[in-house]
């Protein structure tokens, strides 16, 4: 047979490749797979025990064979495809008929640990991992629903990747589900392995300030999510869940809240936007007071402030953007460093790094604790996508405030809410509260 042939010929340089023979009764068939992803042994006897029952009996070997799987074409392409794809490849040597045949699988991923980047209290802390099939079963012991949808589809050319589409028929707008559907069927040709590729598939403005989607390891966050008309994506090899569209109300809202008291789940959420609020005010405001406006505070507050930048030779601005530079660069060295030193040596070294500056008198003492202050806050909002919105947007308005003042502050925000009043991602308004209906 000349399809096998070539392909045999295609996969002689991997390693993991099998190609063997089974000889039942009189009749011989040719195995072929991937041992990397395929437990061959166990497969092998899923396949050979049926076989020889029905030699034992004297059944049709052919109709036996016929059921293990789904026949395919005899073709190189597809028989290469389904191989690659982590299916058993038999073919009965007399006849020429293939069957495809879902096989034990290699184990290829972690299994279900607890979340590496959410934290919750009281609630489930079992996360989404690599592997569709296992972040599947996580989605349907949180959500039994009869309304669930699940589609699948398969991305790119040479490199495939799964993408699987989950929502309730119920709750999720039409014209939302009419948009994905149509921009994941148009480019079923693009590969997609990253989020960058994904809003590229989206068409998501690659110079927005405002994240798109959200992720969530927590399977109770995806499923908040469907039950309020949103749609939940999972791509393999990527251990999370991306919810779309992304609202502002995932900044101040998680499902973990629900576990709590009515009275301390709006605490939370006040405490939310006051840190939101104050990771984009207080360096813009510091500036403003200190540079711009400062007859507007306390003659005894004006006079502190002024001594403890007395011998300050930098204006306001360069001051925090100085600190505000070093504390980014820490806040990425704790992402970057080993989890066994890195709390420990950016703690250290912020504290030392902090102390110098002061003595060295390039900052105040009064700076310092603003900055710390709009830091600490901004890891109060939910998603660190969110919080690299906030980070972001208060360099917008330090600059307003170096040179308009508390007038600058005030217009930065004016400019911030005018700007998110106009992002929409996939026809939802950003500004919904918790519903992804569209206009």
């Amino acid at each position: 047979m000349a399809a096998i042939d070539e392909v045999n010929v295609y996969f002689s340089s991997y390693p993991d490749f099998v190609h063997q023979k089974l000889q039942i009764a009189s009749e011989t068939f040719t195995i072929a797979g991937l041992k990397s992803l395929i437990n061959f042994p166990q497969t092998m006897y899923m396949v050979r025990d049926p076989l020889l029952s029905a030699a034992i009996n004297r059944l049709e070997l052919l109709d036996i064979f016929t059921g293990l799987g789904q026949a395919i074409a005899l073709d190189t392409n597809t028989i290469i495809s389904e191989i690659s794809d982590g299916m058993l490849i038999a073919v009965h040597d007399a006849t020429g008929k293939v069957i495809s045949i879902y096989p034990v699988p290699q184990p290829n991923s972690r299994s279900i640990s607890l979340p590496t980047m959410e934290n919750n209290v009281g609630g489930s802390n079992s996360a989404f991992n690599e592997d569709l099939n296992s972040n599947l079963v996580l989605l349907r012991s949180h959500l039994n629903d009869n309304d669930l949808r699940i589609k699948t589809y398969s991305f790119g050319n040479d490199k495939k990747n799964t993408v699987m589409l989950c929502f309730s028929e119920q709750t999720i707008d039409p014209t939302l589900l009419d948009t994905l559907t149509q921009k994941l069927e148009a480019n079923l040709n693009t590969e997609i392995s990253n989020l960058k590729e994904l809003s590229s598939v989206f068409q998501f403005s690659k110079f927005s300030l405002v994240t798109h989607y959200m992720t969530h390891e927590l399977p109770q966050n995806a499923v908040r999510a469907i039950k309020n008309g949103r749609a939940v994506l999972f791509i393999e090899r990527l251990p999370f869940a991306i919810i779309l569209p992304s609202l502002v109300s995932d900044m101040f809202i998680t499902e973990d809240d629900l576990n709590h008291p009515p009275v301390f789940s709006w605490m939370l959420k006040i405490l939310r936007i006051i840190g939101s609020l104050t990771t984009l005010i207080f360096p813009g405001l510091y500036v403003a007071l200190v540079s711009v406006n400062p007859d507007v505070l306390r003659f005894e507050l004006a006079h502190s402030i002024a001594r403890s930048r007395l011998d300050v030779p930098y204006p306001a601005i360069i001051e925090a953007l100085l600190l505000l530079g070093i504390m980014e660069l820490i806040m990425e060295a704790i992402i970057r460093l080993p989890t066994s030193i890195g709390p420990t040596v950016t703690m250290v070294g912020g504290i030392v790094l902090g102390q110098a500056v002061v003595d060295a008198k390039l900052v105040s003492n009064l700076l310092i604790i603003v900055l710390a202050a709009a830091t600490i806050a901004n890891a109060t909002v939910v998603g660190f996508q969110n919080s690299y919105t906030l980070r972001l947007s208060k360099y917008l308005l330090l600059i307003l405030s170096a040179f308009l003042g508390v007038l600058g502050l005030l217009s930065g925000l004016v400019i911030l809410c005018a700007y998110l009043a106009g992002v929409r991602t996939l026809g939802i308004p950003y500004l919904q509260l918790i519903r992804a209906k569209g206009d």
